[in-house]
């Protein structure tokens, strides 16, 4: 998934617990249906990163690359910048986007 492109909010909420029991009618549920769904983009992410890291990955330690590697220092920032994987759950989660189910109920 791009998470670039994701409209979700970059700092904690107060919101209705209403809106989180809407659809499944238990509210731990739905949290935890948010904090797995928080691991997986938060694997994803990681992921993501390492491989962009990787690239840059040198087999001596030179003082002066260490210092001066611009681009990495970039890499940093943007995954700085993104929203947590927690906030990019609700958001999935109230905007319908997230599918699950429950094997106990069925």
């Amino acid at each position: 998934m791009d998470y670039k492109k994701i409209k979700a909010d970059n700092v904690a909420v107060t919101r209705n617990l209403a809106e989180f029991d809407k659809d499944t009618g238990n509210i731990y549920e739905t949290l935890t249906i948010l904090s797995k769904r928080a691991n997986i983009i938060s694997l994803e992410i990681k992921e993501e990163l390492n491989k962009k890291i990787s690239e840059f990955a040198t087999t001596t330690d030179n003082l002066e690359e260490v210092f001066e590697n611009r681009e990495q220092i970039e890499i940093a920032k943007f995954y700085e910048q993104l929203p947590k994987p927690t906030l990019i759950s609700v958001s999935e989660f109230l905007n319908n986007q997230i599918y699950y189910r429950n094997p106990l109920k069925e």
